[in-house]
């Protein structure tokens, strides 16, 4: 991992320009181009301590070309049945592989067994890749009503959009095109895969 990917990583997980991330860091818009074009690779050292406050974590090893420990924050419960309400407390970070810090924005942890036939268990941690659009079969965390966050296989119908249970025990749930819109019913993010702890 160089420095320009973990500026490109910044860049897109929080939505920023060149510009807004100069203005954090008292930086010129051309230095942060020049950072995510690879064209630089030293920093100072201050700039390097704003850089690393910035982030939440010691980017000098990286810069160094050190190997680094990667993390990924964990923001919170994800019911795997229904009526869980988003819960944006941060829980603690996870570590993961620099290959993984790359298909993943944050982890959330699993609650509930409504998708044990796809092998996600209660209390597993979900790697989510943050998304407002997935493809008709995958499995996704979906925000109802700005409230109820549940992780379900998303079947796209031209009429209907069902969030589709795994477990037989547990009911699917069926939204018209209206309802998606108007509760709304929305995408937050792809499940890439989940960790299980004993």
């Amino acid at each position: 991992m160089e420095l320009k990917d973990v500026i490109k990583d910044y860049k897109y997980r929080f939505q920023l320009t060149n510009d807004q991330i100069a203005k954090q860091l008292s930086v010129t818009k051309s230095t942060v181009s020049r950072w995510i074009s690879g064209d630089v690779k030293r920093i100072q050292d201050e700039t390097l301590q704003r850089l690393s406050d910035l982030l939440g974590y010691n980017i000098e090893p990286i810069i160094k070309g050190a190997s680094v420990h990667l993390k990924r924050p964990i923001l919170g419960y994800a019911k795997a049945g229904y009526n869980m309400y988003a819960d944006e407390n941060y829980l603690g970070e996870e570590e993961v592989t620099e290959d993984d810090f790359y298909k993943g924005d944050f982890f959330l942890q699993i609650q509930g067994d409504s998708m044990i036939g796809s092998g996600i268990m209660d209390g597993d941690l979900a790697l989510i890749k943050q998304c407002s659009t997935v493809s008709s079969g995958d499995i996704a965390v979906v925000m109802i009503a700005g409230e109820e966050v549940t992780v379900k296989k998303i079947i796209k119908k031209p009429d209907m959009l069902v969030l589709e249970a795994t477990n037989p025990q547990v009911e699917n749930r069926y939204f018209s095109m209206q309802e998606v819109e108007t509760l709304p019913v929305r995408v937050i993010g792809k499940v890439v895969y989940t960790k299980t702890y004993f």
